[in-house]
């Protein structure tokens, strides 16, 4: 399956997320980006491994970090639709295509 899409608010909670555990210890946040892109190859590995939260949309627990990656499974590509902050507003993201 090709790379993954990710929608522009997730993008955007990625950097966020590495920006504020990068702050908290030096390399916590390049950690944490290897740990996201761990999780969304399992998810291109085994899409529909996730748990179903919402329709098509799935989710993947993130190793070591509260958060949780959030997709949703197309015939030709995986659209990451947010890297959400598990102790925060759960339905956030609900909308997001």
């Amino acid at each position: 399956m090709a790379r993954p899409i990710f929608h522009r608010l997730a993008q955007r909670e990625l950097a966020e997320a590495a920006t504020y555990f990068e702050r908290q210890r030096p390399g916590l946040g390049a950690a944490f980006i290897a740990e996201v892109e761990r999780c969304v190859a399992a998810i291109l590995e085994f899409p529909e491994a996730g748990v179903v939260v919402l329709g098509a949309v799935r989710r993947r627990l993130v190793r070591r970090f509260p958060y949780a990656v959030l997709c949703s499974i197309k015939s030709d590509h995986i659209r990451v639709l947010a890297i959400m902050n598990r102790r925060r507003r759960p339905m956030y993201w609900v909308g997001r295509e």
